[in-house]
């Protein structure tokens, strides 16, 4: 079992910056990918953005691409998400997952990562 405990929400205005972080416990997660999503009320969980196993190669939604950065530290077992120009419609629960395959994709589907955290509320003001 592999457990995710994301941390660093919170309320902040449009515009600002706001790092997400996301540690892994319970086994080595070296070697997998490792993906952001995001959901609100009413609606499926979005794809954000994903890191492949050594963070070579990143990949990100559309709607964040250029604001959104995706990082992680293998030796502290943690993954970032630092999110700059926050827009209103960012506002969401943010979800970190762990796709426990061994492959260099970056899968965009829920369906396709194994472990889920619990979710950190982000609420951006315009």
């Amino acid at each position: 079992q592999v457990q995710l405990v994301e941390s660093g929400g919170g309320l902040v205005q449009a515009g600002d910056s706001l790092r997400l972080s996301c540690a892994a416990s319970g086994r080595p997660v070296n070697s997998y990918t490792m993906g952001w999503f995001r959901q609100t009320p009413g609606k499926e969980r979005e794809f954000v953005g994903g890191i492949t196993w050594n963070g070579g190669r990143t990949d990100y939604a559309d709607a964040v691409k250029g604001r959104f950065t995706i990082s992680r530290d293998n030796a502290k077992s943690m993954v970032y998400l630092q999110m700059n120009s926050l827009k209103p419609e960012d506002t969401a629960v943010y979800y970190c997952a762990l796709r426990w395959k061994l492959t260099v994709e970056i899968p965009t589907s829920t369906n396709e990562y194994t472990y889920w955290g619990q979710g950190t509320q982000v609420t951006v003001s315009s």
